[in-house]
């Protein structure tokens, strides 16, 4: 946060800004406090204004250890559990050593997360949830050494990993998965797109969304029963349809068949998207309930050898599903750089010029912000 100043001198126009653990929630929501639109700009247009940063509320799969489970119903009745039976459960190898145990952090509820970012989204109505996801990489890091802390940076937030040395343990993916969907609730429940981190597990990733989505699906309207509707139309007698009919085809209507209660995000951005190109005809499927939207970087996406992967998937993708971003942790003249470098290089993959990519991909990012 200590380049957080440096936004008004940015190029950008706009910065989605993302929260990951407990210490920089409310760093994000302030951020987007001072840099909010002034309140006496033109009301005719304050629901489409865009703010200068969009915050994103969520816990990132990376410390979705420090959670526990109280509200799902296989936990919920369950005794307390102390902070060492609670990290020897979650992290897998289960680890024996007592020292990483007890510098891990205390345990934070998942009951108070939900509600706790269910406030700040109150608060900030073009608030995101995220970001959020399942990780099957990432491992924790080892406690700091006495060495470590003497020299630990004070301007950094607290709560990363600052250079320590990977432990051997990773988050059991069923805990991540339980985290990861009561977020996606939260998110459904209050209309909120997400951001959703995805490492080495996109399939648990739709897993997750379409158990979400069932129930909820979009049907699809054949021709012939849009040759029906207008025969009906023109005929000047609909009412004279038998109730078994008109049922029938409100149940058939793209527009009716999800109802207003949904558990599941109206949008979600696979952010920095690594998955291969044959997963998107599944998170693009016409039947899915929610618009998913992919997200490219040049610090991820190109700064290896999965370029190849992603101009495949770039190349494969509906313009209207495109989205951009610097996955940087500073603002000023870098993130500015890495934005322009990430746009031209998506022109140049879909041969479109720069004005008209940037026409499109400003376009994406209002749809999927702002519904």
């Amino acid at each position: 946060m200590a380049s957080i100043g440096e936004i008004v001198q940015m190029k950008t126009a706009a910065l989605t800004l993302m929260a990951t653990r407990g210490e920089d929630q409310e760093l994000v929501a302030q951020a987007a406090l001072t840099y909010a639109p002034a309140a006496d700009s033109d009301s005719d247009s304050v629901d489409r204004r865009k703010p200068r940063i969009i915050p994103s509320f969520g816990w990132h799969p990376w410390f979705s250890h420090q959670i526990i489970d109280d509200i799902n119903s296989e936990t919920r009745n369950d005794p307390p559990c102390s902070k060492a039976e609670h990290y020897k459960g979650v992290l897998t190898p289960p680890t024996k050593d007592e020292g990483l145990l007890h510098a891990l952090p205390d345990l934070y509820p998942l009951s108070k997360l939900i509600a706790d970012t269910r406030a700040r989204l109150r608060q900030h109505p073009h608030g995101l949830v995220g970001e959020i996801g399942l990780d099957r990489s990432f491992r924790i890091p080892n406690a700091w050494l006495p060495h470590e802390l003497e020299k630990r940076d004070a301007s950094l937030t607290p709560g990363s990993r600052e250079g320590r040395s990977l432990s051997p343990h990773r988050v059991a993916l069923a805990h991540q998965r339980q985290i990861f969907k009561a977020q996606l609730r939260l998110a459904g429940s209050m209309q909120r797109p997400v951001s959703v981190h995805c490492v080495q597990a996109h399939g648990a990733v739709l897993e997750v969304l379409q158990e979400l989505w069932s129930g909820h699906e979009r049907k699809r309207v054949s021709n012939r029963q849009r040759r029906k509707r207008r025969l009906s139309a023109d005929k000047a007698h609909e009412h004279e349809q038998s109730d078994h009919e008109k049922d029938k085809e409100h149940e058939d209507d793209p527009q009716t068949a999800v109802t207003a209660s949904r558990p599941f995000p109206p949008r979600i951005c696979m952010h920095s998207y690594s998955g291969p190109p044959d997963v998107l005809r599944q998170f693009l499927h016409e039947s899915n309930p929610a618009d998913t939207y992919f997200s490219f970087s040049s610090v991820i996406n190109f700064a290896g050898g999965s370029s190849e992967k992603t101009v495949e998937v770039i190349k494969a993708l509906p313009e209207d599903r495109i989205l951009v971003e610097s996955d940087l942790h500073c603002a000023g003249n870098r993130m500015d750089e890495l934005m322009e470098a990430i746009v031209r290089q998506v022109c140049s993959i879909r041969d479109w010029d720069l004005e008209y990519g940037i026409r499109i991909l400003g376009e994406n990012w209002t749809r999927f912000v702002f519904g």
